[in-house]
């Protein structure tokens, strides 16, 4: 007897679907290939906090770069131009620049010190205590407040200048200023007259709390204080992307 010809649907369907899925499949993979342009697909996975910080600390630097040779690009175009508007406008912009920020400072200094506690103290440290052993984002706002109301005219952070639109933005155990994140110590200098600085820096009570904590052993966080005859703070050379609020229409 002859074998019958006549198959299941359910045997059918699969006979007839098999071909199908190899042909989807190899639709799929030329269409990674393609997106991939050669890479991998998958996000890149930091391994450690230090390699994160590194990573996100070049690319902020490079962006600033990149920032301030537009700007130069900028001022040497407006300089090019010869219409009287834009030679008085530029003036304005020239007189503004100092107090803005945009131009270096140097005289006398105050720089402080702030410091987390020494490593030992940190290891024995449980959930409970561990905020007081580190050094917050409040703590160097509040340093860098008492030196303006000391009539300091210019403030830098790890070296950069500080301007009114400056944010100090805590990041796990780092502080981020204009995206770069940095770790303790943190030294803030402050131009200006020394003595005006120190007695502002003296009298805030915030500051008398964080003092009381540096001078006990069981907290032990760095807190120094130094005068420098000569000092010179940088330029700001981060972004001007001035933002403000606007009313709703209607």
């Amino acid at each position: 007897m002859e074998p019958s010809t006549h198959e299941s649907p359910a045997r059918r369907r699969w006979r007839l679907a098999t071909p199908a899925v190899f042909v989807l499949c190899g639709v799929l993979l030329a269409v990674s290939a393609a997106n991939s342009d050669g890479g991998d697909l998958r996000p890149t996975r930091y391994t450690d906090l230090a390699s994160y910080v590194e990573a996100e600390s070049d690319e902020a630097t490079a962006l600033t770069a990149r920032v301030g040779e537009l700007t130069r690009q900028n001022e040497q175009l407006s300089q090019n131009l010869g219409d009287r508007a834009v030679n008085r406008f530029n003036a304005e912009i020239d007189v503004l620049q100092d107090p803005a920020g945009l131009t270096p400072r140097s005289g006398p200094a105050v720089t402080v010190t702030l410091d987390d506690a020494p490593a030992e103290l940190i290891a024995e440290a449980d959930g409970d205590t561990i905020n007081d052993l580190v050094v917050h984002q409040q703590d160097l706002q509040a340093v860098v407040n008492a030196m303006w109301s000391g009539g300091a005219t210019a403030v830098t952070l790890q070296g950069q200048r500080l301007i009114s639109t400056t944010g100090i933005k805590c990041s796990g155990n780092t502080v981020q200023l204009q995206g770069v994140p940095y770790s303790p110590p943190y030294v803030i200098t402050a131009i200006g007259d020394q003595g005006d600085i120190l007695r502002a820096l003296e009298g805030d009570t915030y500051l008398d709390a964080y003092r009381d904590a540096a001078f006990d052993p069981q907290i032990a966080v760095g807190w120094d204080v130094a005068v420098e005859d000569f000092k010179t703070a940088p330029p700001y050379d981060g972004l001007l992307d001035i933002r403000y609020a606007q009313p709703i229409d209607g």
